[in-house]
């Protein structure tokens, strides 16, 4: 029987079974039983292309949409049965990814079939519709690279790498940007595209199919190898850590209740230390072990401590005090700060625009400044401490140099204004800049 639930005409009769139940009003949870088996057996990765093969034998999109539904169903016991998802609180960070992971299968297989139906469709007004709702899609989809992704590899990859899996996440971050390619290629495509356009028509429907099948195997990935690892070493105060971090790039589809709040001390990769590859193997799935054994990889636990005997430690990060003077003095801007009673109690060295000398250390800002501009220099600063404006800009020609200055309200975690800071920045090359130049070009 498993030979024969192979077969492809054999899947493609039973997905038009289900697909006619789903028409007669049969609902995903009523079929969930009936089908499972049989879903099983079919791959994530065979089911677009199936959907595809549906689509040009005459079967309309929609309808075929009706299984997605059917398939998140399968694809969560499939998940639960691996990482038992349930069992997670609701806001934990792996049951977030595991629900989005169920978004972006679902808007994949979307595209894939919408990508079909453009196949076969003649009629200038259906090759309209269709191309409108994959731009919908397209757009979408769009959002899975600045959130889910950029999320993993932010957030969750230095965690792994701290334990030597680095090989994983360069893998994972790889096929990452390689479905970001594909992304961006169909949104130019879309961009130009008309109803008459053939060739561009062609090289979308191509690249939709082939970005439906990346997306949903990287789902594969990820639920099959990189979150049954992740839960298996991953302690509640790294996941409590990656909670307080992750809400800054948002997630795909979903609105995950922030109710979490795990009674454990907040672990970023640096806190963590003494790892072992003994330690890291005993915990690791079976098939993550063979696969390193058919990299040869050899896993390699990182040791390094970032905060050194001299420095002290910031709200981010830890500094020492040469590091901090070193940082202040190579900026391409020139920094002062003014404190709370109108003092200056700081600026930058190296090289100014405008000087600075020790000897104003202490002083009252307004004595730095001719008389006759001193009212002004109170009207700025009463206005930032009164927190009408949180700052003030200007922007002077002194000859060939073009410069921007802006005074900034600086505010405590309770909002009490704590002084102002004064950043100074030479800006006629940044303002003659055309094009792009990125990471990649420089040489």
């Amino acid at each position: 029987m498993s030979e024969f639930l192979r077969n492809s005409e054999y899947k493609k009769k039973l997905l038009k079974d289900i697909i006619k139940e789903l028409h007669a009003g049969k609902s995903p949870e009523e079929l969930k039983e009936r089908f499972k088996g049989v879903l099983k057996n079919v791959s994530p990765i065979e089911i677009p292309l199936i959907e595809q093969e549906l689509v040009k034998e005459g079967i309309k999109a929609s309808e075929i949409a009706k299984l997605c539904d059917l398939h998140v169903l399968i694809f969560r016991e499939a998940v639960q049965n691996s990482l038992k998802v349930d069992d997670l609180p609701d806001g934990h960070p792996l049951k977030n990814l595991a629900l989005e992971n169920e978004n972006i299968t679902k808007d994949a297989e979307m595209l894939g079939l919408y990508a079909a139906t453009l196949d076969r469709v003649n009629d200038q007004k259906d090759i309209e519709n269709i191309l409108s709702t994959v731009k919908e899609i397209g757009k979408k989809i769009k959002g899975i690279y600045y959130t889910h992704y950029d999320r993993e590899e932010m957030v969750i990859f230095p965690y792994i790498e701290r334990r030597g899996l680095s090989a994983v996440a360069q893998v994972l971050w790889r096929k990452h940007d390689e479905i970001r390619i594909m992304i961006k290629k169909l949104q130019n495509l879309l961009k130009k595209i008309g109803s008459e356009d053939s060739e561009r028509i062609n090289e979308i429907i191509k690249l939709s199919r082939e970005l439906s099948t990346a997306l949903v195997d990287m789902v594969f990935r990820e639920n099959n190898i990189l979150y049954p690892t992740l839960k298996t070493l991953l302690s509640e105060g790294e996941w409590f850590a990656i909670k307080l971090q992750e809400t800054q790039f948002g997630y795909y589809g979903i609105k995950p209740k922030d109710d979490w709040k795990p009674d454990a001390k907040p672990l970023y990769p640096n806190d963590l230390s003494n790892f072992t590859a003994r330690d890291i193997l005993s915990k690791i799935p079976d098939h993550m072990k063979e696969e390193f054994k058919k990299q040869n990889v050899e896993l390699m636990p990182d040791s390094y401590q970032a905060k050194k005997e001299d420095d002290f430690s910031l709200n981010i990060g830890y500094l020492s005090p040469k590091l901090v003077e070193l940082i202040f003095k190579h900026m391409p801007v020139d920094v002062t700060f003014i404190d709370e009673n109108d003092r200056v109690k700081f600026y930058s060295g190296g090289k100014r625009i405008f000087q600075r000398s020790p000897s104003i250390i202490g002083r009252p800002v307004q004595l730095c400044h001719p008389p006759k501009s001193v009212y002004i220099v109170n009207k700025i600063l009463n206005t930032l401490k009164s927190g009408k404006k949180d700052k003030a800009e200007f922007w002077i020609q002194m000859g060939p140099q073009f410069v921007y200055i802006t005074y900034y309200a600086i505010r405590d975690e309770n909002g009490t204004y704590r002084g102002t800071l004064e950043v100074t920045q030479e800006v006629s090359r940044i303002r003659s800049l055309k094009g792009e130049k990125r990471l990649l070009d420089w040489e």
